[in-house]
């Protein structure tokens, strides 16, 4: 594993653009070095990124990616990070059930509207 990356380098190891690198970097998620106009991103670069793709992925909104990620504290053994995830997990799991919920609901009035609908077309042909 290299000791530094490049955003090239970055955007290559987990598939996404140098552009959205550059966003996150924008919203003081990630601090790149500086040689010259050359950005150098350290390994913690590369978690941090790999963090926030996963929590995009599961539906955590950037702000709350940036709470995670500002909670890093290895000397208490993430603890605190560890344990705010956990809530964000079962808050978004939560949230999940209940639009699992409204697609079911969702998913039954439109069989009862399609019957009504079928049974209006059924009388037009008598």
């Amino acid at each position: 594993m290299p000791t530094t990356y490049s955003i090239s380098d970055l955007a290559r190891e987990l598939d996404v653009t140098p552009r959205a690198i550059r966003f996150y970097e924008e919203q003081g998620m990630l601090a790149p070095e500086r040689r010259g106009q050359e950005r150098i991103f350290s390994p913690r670069d590369l978690v941090t990124l790999k963090l926030i793709l996963r929590g995009k992925r599961i539906g955590f909104s950037l702000a709350e990616c940036k709470e995670l990620i500002d909670l890093y504290d290895p000397s208490s053994g993430n603890r605190k990070q560890l344990e705010t995830f956990m809530d964000k997990i079962a808050a978004r799991r939560a949230q999940l059930e209940q639009q699992l919920l409204d697609i079911r609901q969702m998913q039954l009035e439109l069989d009862t509207a399609e019957e009504r609908c079928l049974a209006a077309l059924a009388e037009t042909d008598m």
